[in-house]
């Protein structure tokens, strides 16, 4: 089956594209990475006022929608240009408040990209607690248990701001800083079986905007090396002219294309189990992507200066955020 975006979603992805572009992303990033999250904050409101955020909150609530597909289509281009921040769980956090009490309390100031959210399931580490305006943490319920079982939804406490002053730490990619949240003390703002089940539904919109995201990380990892392998010569000729060179970027074309479909099938679907399989497809083919990457362009691909670099380690990131693929696996067969 063939999933073609229509005109309205395309024109969208392409001003997505023009405004991030203009950003220039790769200062943003190593500024978000140093803990410098001015640039970063900056470049959010220009994405709220976009309307990507607005996209998973209900109209009832000053959003659009909730609209998968669309959110897919915009976090392909978040991917495509390694924007940082918590961006998964402001677009996840939604789901977390849906009781109407919060939902008018919270939800038109994640729309509006006022409101910077990040969670935490079950003690996880939380991405960006030191950016985040809103903390939320879950204990208690399993996956996949349907709302059986009770729950507990609190707002957790944040203390730190910087690495001298909290428990920040960073992931294989520097512009994740991952942080533990204090829930002793923070205000319970919902409690039973049906935070269980809405800890389910969050998880399924946190793996596919995860999925489109390294989808697009995946896309221009390949755009890169297919620029740079017409560029660089051996033998007084470019080696993207060498047999093995070609295999290597056509194998990587195949599973990110194979991707995509998936991706807006589980989007259009939501149903736990294809967003699952569409996670763990685009985020092996973005890793197996940034392996080819990092071989064909030789040392020069180690380097942190290197632009490159803000791709290689978003994806190898991203592939265990959210489920690994062993959970992801075990979630479609089950």
């Amino acid at each position: 089956m063939r999933f073609l975006l229509d005109d309205e979603q395309r024109a969208f992805a392409h001003s997505l594209d023009a405004l991030l572009t203009s950003a220039d992303t790769p200062s943003v990033v190593r500024s978000w990475s140093a803990g410098d999250h001015t640039a970063g904050r900056a470049l959010w409101s220009r994405i709220a006022d976009a309307g990507v955020f607005a996209l998973a909150v209900p109209e009832a609530y000053e959003g659009v929608g909730p609209l998968p597909v669309e959110l897919a289509v915009a976090f392909v281009e978040l991917g495509r240009h390694a924007v940082p921040g918590p961006l998964v769980e402001t677009v996840a956090a939604p789901a977390l408040l849906t009781e109407p009490g919060l939902a008018k309390r919270f939800l038109p100031g994640l729309a509006s990209g006022e409101t910077i959210a990040t969670v935490a399931l079950n003690g996880s580490y939380a991405l960006d607690g030191d950016a985040a305006t809103l903390h939320l943490a879950v204990e208690g319920g399993e996956e996949g248990e349907g709302g059986k079982g009770g729950g507990e939804l609190r707002l957790a406490q944040w203390h730190g701001h910087g690495q001298e002053h909290g428990p920040v730490r960073t992931s294989m990619d520097p512009a994740r800083r991952l942080t533990r949240l204090q829930e002793d003390g923070g205000e319970l703002l919902a409690v039973g079986p049906q935070v269980t089940a809405a800890a389910a539904h969050s998880l399924t919109w946190a793996r596919l905007a995860t999925a489109a995201q390294a989808l697009g990380v995946g896309l221009t990892l390949l755009d890169r090396t297919v620029a740079y392998v017409k560029q660089r010569s051996q033998f007084g000729v470019p080696i993207g002219s060498f047999q093995a060179v070609k295999h290597r970027l056509a194998d990587a074309k195949v599973a990110l294309e194979f991707a995509r479909p998936l991706l807006f099938g589980a989007a259009l679907s939501m149903d736990p189990a294809d967003v699952a399989a569409a996670k763990v497809t685009a985020c092996e083919a973005a890793y197996t992507t940034a392996r080819t990457a990092l071989q064909l362009h030789g040392a020069i691909g180690y380097t942190a200066e290197y632009d490159l670099s803000l791709w290689l380690t978003k994806a190898r990131a991203l592939r265990t955020a959210w489920g690994t693929p062993g959970e992801c696996r075990e979630l479609v067969l089950r």
